[in-house]
């Protein structure tokens, strides 16, 4: 479990098959879990100032990984004991969007990302949405994309600043509008709010 608070923008050395290799500040051990770009990833191996994580395919086939090079956003596994400041997020990607325009603020950027419309549904206006691993709040939403506020603080400590129009980035929506979603979809069922209690109390 992640809190879509990026700990600090890693560097990728190599992408060899299946295996990532980055060097970073902070020091994992073997089997710890680690988000990269919002993709939660078990480290396997460890050298001098690097760490190695391992992708399945099946990963692999819902990321962007054309964007696993350069800089990466790196955020550890949160621990029980950490306070939970950005919001509940899995480390599970849904799908991957696509920045299709950016407009400047007087202080700050709005982001729009489209992404395809089956997903829109888990996306709600004042929700929340991680965005290649960044927690952030979604300020609109249209038929098959959503708009995003980013601050100068974001800017300047994520890779926001380098995105630009036709960019492809991970995206995990609200686990929370997910579980809805599935309990509302199923026509014997009925939501309650014991089961929505139920729910909130399991994260």
């Amino acid at each position: 479990m992640f809190t879509g608070l990026i700990r600090e923008l890693a560097t990728v050395k190599s992408m060899e098959n299946d295996f990532l290799t980055l060097n970073a500040e902070y020091k994992p051990n073997i089997g710890d879990s680690i988000a990269i770009n919002g993709s939660c990833l078990t480290v396997v191996k460890l050298g001098k100032d690097e760490f190695t994580v391992e992708l399945s395919d099946e990963t692999k086939s819902l990321l962007a990984v054309e964007n696993l090079k350069g800089a990466v956003h790196l955020e550890p596994a949160m621990r029980l004991s950490d306070r939970l400041e950005g919001h509940m997020v899995q480390g599970h990607v849904d799908c991957v969007g696509e920045i299709i325009q950016v407009t400047k603020q007087t202080k700050a950027y709005d982001f729009f990302i489209k992404v395809d419309e089956k997903f829109m549904k888990f996306i709600i206006p004042k929700g929340s949405i991680t965005i290649d691993g960044v927690s952030l709040t979604v300020n609109s939403v249209q038929n098959n994309n959503f708009r995003l506020t980013i601050i100068p603080h974001t800017m300047k400590n994520t890779l926001f600043e380098t995105y630009k129009i036709g960019d492809r980035v991970n995206i995990e929506t609200d686990m929370f509008a997910r579980y809805l979603h599935h309990m509302f979809k199923s026509k014997d069922k009925t939501l309650t709010w014991d089961a929505v209690d139920g729910i909130m109390s399991r994260y």
